[in-house]
């Protein structure tokens, strides 16, 4: 189709047709429940889709419905939720399965403004659950959107400008097609990640949208899109203790703010500690060690920080109360220790 100009109407039919003969076979496009499109939009914000196929089968298996999830205690949540990170993510989930099944007799509300509402929902979950589930002309403007956007235009915009996000949404929308609203706003996610790919060259001679496409026709594809350069993360050392006791590992609960807050944790210090100072911590907390060994070197890095952890593996006389005591298999099944912990393990 020829393109048109300040539209993208001329997009719509070839995107369509490509994802309905290419599409991945995905978990959460079996059907278009609204709980299952919502859970597997929490899930793929910053994971990748590969990750998350085990990760969602298993919550659904485990909470298939918004009201199981509602009844579910947190420590079930967060413990399906173990290894995606971004914890909030799971907790949010849990508010708002609560949310709907009090307020909405476990329907997800269609309203655009009730939805965004919702705890952990922005406006990205709420144009994929709209068009997705309902069938609804919203778009769902993330960055595989935006990289095919810019590029098709050789649009020099910055895509975190939320105005920017803003416009390109209100433009999409303009030329949903009636009766396949899903498959529009699944189609510019699949062209994003499998052929207009975030890193390395995109596939452009397997793309529907090249002939019209300017970067393709310029080869300035490396130029787009345009993002401003993030500011560089914080490290913080750690000295993280793997305290054993006969078959048992100390374990305690994180702050209630901040990074990873209210999860559980290893007993740490926010520093580089030297011997005579590991010492001194075990003492001020009442351990007498049988030995005291330097565990491996962990680093773990989070959106903004950097962990870097030394590791150091102690064996304990008897358990003291500052900690919880727990088994091996306490942390296979059923206490959810998160990923940069589990890295020290």
């Amino acid at each position: 189709m020829k393109k048109q100009e300040d539209s993208y109407q001329w997009i719509v039919e070839p995107l369509v047709s490509w994802y309905e003969k290419s599409a991945r076979v995905l978990p959460w496009r079996e059907n278009a429940d609204p709980y299952r499109v919502w859970v597997s939009e929490i899930m793929l914000q910053q994971t990748r889709v590969e990750a998350v196929i085990a990760y969602f089968n298993r919550f659904m298996e485990a909470l298939p419905t918004v009201w199981d999830l509602a009844k579910a205690e947190e420590s079930v949540v967060l413990k399906l939720w173990e290894g995606l990170g971004y914890y909030s993510r799971a907790r949010n989930l849990k508010k708002t399965a609560e949310i709907v099944c009090e307020e909405y007799d476990g329907e997800f509300p269609q309203d655009y403004k009730k939805l965004l509402a919702l705890p952990g929902i922005g406006k990205y979950t709420v144009g994929s659950i709209s068009s997705i589930a309902f069938g609804l002309p919203r778009a769902a403007v993330d960055g595989n959107v935006l990289r095919v956007i810019t590029r098709l235009d050789e649009n020099p915009r910055d895509i975190m400008d939320e105005k920017f996000r803003r416009e390109m949404a209100t433009q999409l929308e303009e030329v949903y097609p009636e009766g396949k609203c899903s498959e529009f706003t699944q189609s510019l996610m699949e062209l994003g990640a499998m052929i207009c790919v975030p890193n390395g060259s995109p596939k452009c001679e397997e793309c529907p949208l090249k002939d019209g496409c300017k970067a393709f026709q310029n080869g300035t594809w490396e130029k787009y899109p345009v993002k401003k350069e993030k500011p560089k993360r914080k490290k913080i050392d750690k000295t993280v203790f793997l305290l054993h006791c006969k078959e048992e590992m100390a374990i305690e609960k994180g702050e209630d703010t901040g990074l990873l807050a209210g999860l559980w944790k290893l007993p740490n210090v926010e520093q580089k500690l030297k011997p005579a100072e590991i010492e001194g911590w075990l003492s001020e907390q009442g351990l007498d060690q049988i030995s005291v060994a330097k565990g491996k070197k962990v680093k773990h890095i989070f959106t903004h920080i950097e962990w870097h952890m030394q590791c150091y593996i102690v064996k304990c006389k008897k358990k003291n109360k500052n900690f919880q005591w727990v088994s091996e298999a306490d942390l296979e099944e059923r206490i959810a220790l998160p990923t940069a912990y589990k890295k020290c393990l």
